[in-house]
């Protein structure tokens, strides 16, 4: 997923979507859809605006998409505050069945369109942050002597 795609995401999958996260970030719901609409090129997002939305919604598919877009994985490195470590192992599996679905059905007619290699990022975004949670569960097991 480029950084285009996961700010519009960010504020499009947001509860209430742009208009509950606009007066948030201090300006309109239509100035916050221009600023992350992957057809404009004019009034864009600022760095400044970006971490805001991240610190914000809590969603961070913005970092990620950066670091990814550079050869980077971004880990968080505090324990989650919730959870354990079967859990976080189950919903990354869940993930990786759902990429592989979607890598299936996306090669059904043995072509990968633009939109299904998109889709197929995203997928890919939501493994490696779950797998991110198994590896700090792990950690803070072992702060912890136990599991």
């Amino acid at each position: 997923m480029n950084v285009t795609d996961a700010a519009y995401d960010t504020v499009h999958q947001h509860a209430g979507g742009s208009e509950a996260l606009a007066p948030r970030m201090g300006m309109s719901a239509a100035v916050l859809r221009g600023k992350v609409n992957p057809h404009n090129d004019r009034n864009l997002l600022s760095l400044q605006e970006a971490d805001a939305l991240m610190g914000k919604t809590g969603d961070f598919r913005i970092l990620h998409a950066l670091c990814a877009e550079h050869g980077f994985i971004a880990q968080r490195t505090e324990a989650p505050a919730s959870g354990n470590l079967i859990g976080a192992l189950l919903a990354a599996a869940a993930a990786k069945g759902d990429l592989a679905e979607l890598i299936a059905e996306a090669m059904a007619d043995g072509r990968i369109s633009p939109n299904e290699s998109d889709a197929i990022a995203r997928a890919c975004a939501l493994v490696m942050a779950a797998l991110v949670q198994v590896s700090q569960h792990a950690e803070a097991a072992a702060e912890r002597g136990g599991v």
